[in-house]
């Protein structure tokens, strides 16, 4: 690359910051102005994880990382071969912020602080001479003479990293430089059941429940969290990933069928209860659950299923035995609606993939044009992914080859 080489990076967030210090380290030559159209910089990094930040997860081979995304999955397979979570660790790891990781596998600073995530990614900045512009918006970019031009100047090579919109609008001005842009629909969401009494129960989670959606062949297995609105919890969140698209077109209008017990076979399942009778038969049927759920979660299951929570298990008839079986397995609610999972604003859509080398992050349309994070339609799971997928793409788009 020539000396001088001018590198615009549009927007603040992690794909942003991670591909203008890509650039900064690969070509330390380089002029790179990162530009923000708010007043804010790494807002989502600020919030995730509950502000502890969610960096990663401990998934460390590209193939197994590469199957938490129900969008871009195959082409950040390759991708992960050259910089994947392991890479991340080690990037702030050397760069004094040691990380950690949790039983489910995510991974936060040490200090339990996003603070310590944004301070490392603006020292790196400020260290490498990234030039940042705040309440910078772009409102287009034109490819003149070789060179683009945007907000009043010009630059060799452009990398677009605005993240996801949930507008369709919001993408408007990369259709226009030729690329296709499928709709931002949201990926990440929790299920609203407004005519259902287990919302009383709110707070309570189910270890290990498996939710399908009616009508589909979406299921996942996972804890579940009952809310004031419906319910959420991994399980759940990782339905309404890889079912973006379909459930959107369904108005957010499905039943969904629960098995509370995590437990798919009916005679795996009633051999459970026949194992522990000998032990509880003589006990109130509230006082003994043969399955580890929460108390209150077992009386309301009990209710639901028309069995007197005082009655003794001795006492419990074949019928009020098949249709507590039913209520375990086969427990079905009305989701009529979502609510966004925190503000953490996932969206599956963006630019096509087809459009864009994964090897270089270079747009096939437009030679010398580079893309960064959820602005491509790629999205992960709950679990750190979403992040992982921004270092990534951040890092290769950088390299600007």
């Amino acid at each position: 690359m020539e000396d001088g080489m001018r590198v615009a990076v549009i927007g603040g967030g992690a794909a942003g910051f991670f591909a203008a210090l890509s650039v900064a380290e690969h070509h330390p030559s380089a002029q790179v102005v990162l530009f923000e159209k708010s007043g804010k910089l790494l807002s989502k990094v600020k919030i995730s994880g509950g502000g502890r930040c969610n960096v990663t997860n401990a998934c460390f081979t590209p193939s197994s990382l590469a199957k938490n995304y129900p969008r871009g999955g195959k082409q950040l397979k390759k991708a992960f071969t050259e910089f994947q979570a392991k890479d991340t660790v080690e990037w702030f790891t050397s760069r004094g912020v040691p990380l950690k990781t949790e039983p489910d596998g995510r991974m936060f600073p040490q200090s339990d602080d996003s603070q310590s995530i944004i301070d490392c990614l603006m020292q790196e900045a400020h260290k490498k001479g990234v030039e940042i512009k705040m309440q910078a918006p772009v409102g287009s970019i034109v490819l003149y003479n070789g060179e683009y031009q945007l907000n009043a100047a010009r630059f060799d090579r452009v990398i677009i990293a605005t993240g996801g919109s949930p507008k369709t609008e919001g993408f408007d001005w990369l259709r226009t430089l030729g690329h296709t842009v499928s709709a931002p629909v949201p990926s990440l969401f929790t299920f609203k059941i407004p005519h259902e009494p287990v919302k009383k129960l709110m707070g309570l989670v189910i270890k290990d429940a498996l939710v399908r959606i009616q009508g589909t062949k979406l299921a996942h297995q996972g804890p579940v969290l009952i809310t004031h609105w419906g319910m959420s919890g991994p399980a759940v969140l990782k339905l309404s990933a890889w079912g973006a698209r379909e459930l959107e077109k369904q108005g957010y209008a499905f039943n969904i069928q629960v098995n509370w017990v995590g437990v798919s076979n009916e005679n795996e399942v009633s051999a459970l209860i026949d194992e522990a009778l000998p032990e509880i038969r003589k006990k109130k049927m509230a006082n003994a659950c043969p399955f580890d759920l929460p108390k209150n979660f077992w009386l309301y299951l009990l209710d639901k299923s028309g069995i007197d929570a005082d009655s003794l298990w001795l006492e419990l008839g074949k019928k009020s035995r098949n249709k507590l079986l039913n209520t375990l397995l086969n427990d079905i609610y009305g989701v009529h609606g979502k609510t966004t999972f925190k503000e953490e604003f996932v969206t599956c859509g963006g630019v096509n993939l087809s459009e864009v080398d994964f090897a270089t992050m270079q747009s096939k349309v437009m030679p010398g044009l580079y893309f960064a994070g959820e602005v491509l339609d790629v999205d992960g799971i709950t679990g750190g992914f979403n992040f992982q997928a921004a270092w990534t793409t951040g890092f290769l788009a950088g390299r600007l080859r």
